[in-house]
């Protein structure tokens, strides 16, 4: 009979020892750490809706704000400036001292001849423009800036045209108006005859929108202007010139002022920005609507940092929690950076969507604000900015926390 087997009581009764966890000692990499933080700071945003709608009323505030303010002075700007955009003239022949589209001491003959002799002009051509006043059909009158165009170039105008033509202006008297105006003007239509001046003219067309600050525009063909205006045939407000094809503007201008040292001389690129310059320095009009619109950037700021600020103190346990467990202060920016971009994005699609529709709804040939497509770009950057700052000083207060108050 075979014996029975050893058996190791104490090999049985004793486990394998395990082997120990190995520490952690290399942190999660920037994008793992990025995607974590912004995951925890997207969910808090959304955990107070309250505040979450407060702080986005804030940045569709400053938006609304900012680019409506903008706009308007766009659209103000543009009524200073339409006539010098619209003409197709290369280089303006101006009196002396000229900063606007406006009236001066006259040039004459001799200015235009020397014009039309000078290197580089492919044409000049003058312009006249005064105020006439239009008789109404029950009594008073109204005035209007008469432009006189010369045929068959028609150099400075008509544009905008709703109805007729430069080809109508050669109707005997015929006169064009402003459309937005025709009410204010006794209704006029089509072949309605009015005096313009004691002179009788024919309404021949409409424009639309060419409403500067002073009357607005009609226009008529240079001789006929003359005759309502009682203006001499030599006397001309301005002189337009065209350049020959390939000859540089600049260059015609400095020959032009040369031979013409008692006139102001201007590209049309210089004549636009010098009316602006005009505006800015010369008038309330920037400095209005410059300090609206810091005020709403302003507001923006002001709204964010307290909504992130006090989302920080009401969280603080929170964020005291993330430091104890290994967050450094370069993730908890991570996370408030999130946030911030959110606010801004989120803020600035809803106001750029108010203010176009804003803009639609007051479309009128008065006064409509100019939304131009760069300021959805810029819009966007100048919140990231707001917000982005907004969120340092929130991050401020997270610097000095310290991780140990989660157990006090």
């Amino acid at each position: 009979m075979s014996a029975a087997p050893v058996v190791d009581l104490e090999s049985r009764r004793a486990p394998k020892p395990r082997a120990l966890a190995q520490p952690i000692l290399t942190r999660a990499g920037l994008v793992g750490r990025l995607r974590t933080m912004a995951g925890i700071g997207v969910r808090m945003m959304f955990h107070d809706w309250l505040k979450l709608a407060g702080t986005l009323f804030g940045v569709v505030f400053a938006v609304l704000l900012g680019n409506f303010q903008m706009g308007t002075f766009l659209a103000l700007l543009g009524k200073n400036r339409m006539f010098v955009e619209n003409a197709q003239v290369d280089v303006w022949v101006t009196p002396p001292g000229t900063r606007q589209f406006q009236t001066g001491n006259p040039l004459n003959d001799t200015h235009l001849n020397r014009a039309r002799a000078t290197k580089g002009v492919a044409w000049a051509e003058p312009l006249v423009l005064r105020t006439a006043q239009l008789a109404l059909p029950n009594g008073g009158s109204e005035p209007v800036s008469l432009v006189g165009t010369r045929a068959p170039r028609f150099a400075g105008g008509p544009w905008n045209l709703l109805k007729g033509d430069d080809a109508s202006l050669l109707v005997p008297n015929g006169v064009i108006f402003e459309d937005a105006e025709r009410e204010k003007f006794g209704g006029l239509n089509l072949g309605s005859v009015r005096e313009l001046s004691g002179h009788k003219v024919q309404v021949v067309g409409f424009t639309w929108g060419l409403l500067p600050f002073a009357p607005a525009y009609a226009f008529a063909e240079q001789e006929t202007a003359r005759a309502i205006l009682k203006e001499p045939a030599d006397k001309h407000t301005f002189i337009m010139v065209g350049v020959e094809p390939g000859a540089d503007k600049a260059e015609v201008r400095a020959r032009l002022q040369e031979a013409m040292g008692d006139t102001k001389v201007m590209t049309r690129d210089e004549y636009l920005s010098e009316i602006l310059k005009y505006i800015l320095t010369e008038t309330q009009i920037g400095f209005s609507f410059g300090t609206s619109t810091f005020m709403g950037l302003l507001v923006g700021l002001i709204t964010v940092a307290l909504s992130m600020f006090s989302s920080v103190i009401d969280n603080m346990r929170q964020f005291g929690t993330l430091k104890a467990i290994g967050s450094k202060t370069f993730d908890l920016a991570l996370l408030l950076f999130t946030q911030a971009i959110v606010y801004a994005l989120v803020g600035s699609l809803i106001g750029l969507g108010a203010v176009a529709g804003m803009v639609q709804g007051m479309r009128n040939p008065q006064l409509t604000p100019v939304l131009m497509p760069e300021a959805f770009g810029i819009t966007v950057v100048l919140m990231l900015g707001v917000c982005l700052a907004a969120s340092l000083l929130a991050l401020f207060r997270l610097y000095r926390l310290e991780p140990a108050m989660v157990f006090r």
